[in-house]
């Protein structure tokens, strides 16, 4: 199993949802950052269940502790362990689909892969490991912002209602993270339809980075458009990445596509920021598409360990639109990708090293 991201700024995560903590080792933080607890735990706050009737009812504080790597509020380059347990699980609400794969889920390419999976929460392959994630993206913006750059995100659809304005301060006040006022009503009565008729609605997020030097990315293997890709696609319940116009690019003529550039900078924006593989300086907008919580509650035909078939009704608690937490994380991963690129591109040409050493 593979659960280390990044190659010089780099994340692994550990612990399932029922278990009892999860937690990340952060590795190839720079000496010498300051780590804010607080600011760690703002970022967790943004993402934690139990907040309002559009995410999950299971409480959880969510509080984190900072275990090493940091000594007087800095970091030491040392890696930066942080752990945050788990206190409000309730595994006794999938006791009835012990033996039965749930329709949506992991469950049944898990028991084919490695022949047992925790069914409590679906184990290590919960979105609960995400807090990590997020955990360690708030180190990633940190370190971010001493260069001038911001990562920020938001709902931009939410089932068809798509949003046409992007406010990402609105953002960050909405309670589904709605990027578009005159959206978010409409969005929030979709998401509260979906949960009174116990099924579940998909949604979209933009995230956006800005600040970004022009030179980050490795071509050809270790590209940032594909890196970014293979992030986000890394979250759960993720099915579509699109950077720039993406998608709708292959409906455009070479003339309409391409960005003109004058001394000004790029004349438009269908390139979202990349150009082969590098950043260009421009802002970087990623769009980020997330299926609907597969966990309802309304019966569904499914198999058992055995082969037999049988039904599958669920208990417990779920979002009813996984994609508004997932805001969130998607910010992380965005961070965490900057993070590792920035510190790679630090020995792009001879004359940074001879100037570093020098």
């Amino acid at each position: 199993m593979s659960n280390t991201f990044g190659r010089r700024f780099s994340v692994t995560t550990f612990g399932e949802s029922h278990g009892r903590a999860i937690g990340c080792v952060l590795d190839g933080v720079p000496a010498g950052l300051q780590i804010d607890e607080t600011l760690i735990q703002a970022e967790l706050d943004r993402r934690r269940p139990g907040k309002n009737i559009y995410a999950t009812s299971r409480k959880e504080p969510d509080k984190v502790e900072v275990l090493s790597g940091v000594f007087e509020g800095k970091s030491t380059g040392t890696p930066i362990a942080m752990i945050i347990y788990n206190t409000n699980q309730k595994s006794k609400d999938y006791s009835n689909i012990k033996d039965i794969f749930r329709p949506g889920h992991a469950d049944y390419t898990y028991w084919m892969k490695y022949g047992i999976r925790d069914y409590r929460g679906g184990g290590r392959s919960s979105a609960r490991e995400t807090a990590a994630r997020v955990a360690a993206g708030a180190v990633a913006k940190s370190m971010l912002q001493k260069i001038g750059v911001a990562v920020q995100g938001g709902i931009f659809k939410i089932g068809e209602a798509e949003s046409k304005k992007f406010d990402f301060d609105y953002a960050k006040k909405s309670e589904i993270f709605a990027l578009d006022p005159s959206m978010e009503k409409i969005q929030k009565e979709i998401i509260l339809n979906a949960r009174e008729s116990h099924d579940s609605v998909g949604g979209a997020v933009l995230v956006r980075a800005s600040g970004l030097p022009a030179g980050l990315g490795e071509p050809i293997y270790y590209k940032l458009d594909a890196v970014l890709a293979e992030a986000m696609m890394g979250i759960n319940a993720v099915k579509g990445v699109e950077i720039g116009e993406g998608i709708h690019s292959s409906e455009l003529y070479g003339s309409q596509n391409n960005d003109e550039m004058d001394r000004e900078g790029f004349l438009s924006h269908h390139a979202g920021g990349i150009l082969g593989g590098i950043s260009s300086g421009d802002t970087l907008d990623v769009k980020v598409y997330f299926k609907p919580t597969p966990s309802i509650f309304k019966p569904m035909r499914t198999l058992d360990i055995y082969g037999n078939e049988v039904t599958c009704e669920l208990k417990g608690r779920h979002d009813p639109c996984v994609a508004i937490r997932g805001s969130v994380v998607a910010e992380a991963m965005m961070a965490l990708v900057i993070a590792d690129m920035v510190l790679l591109n630090m020995g792009r040409r001879m004359e940074d090293v001879i100037r570093y050493y020098a």
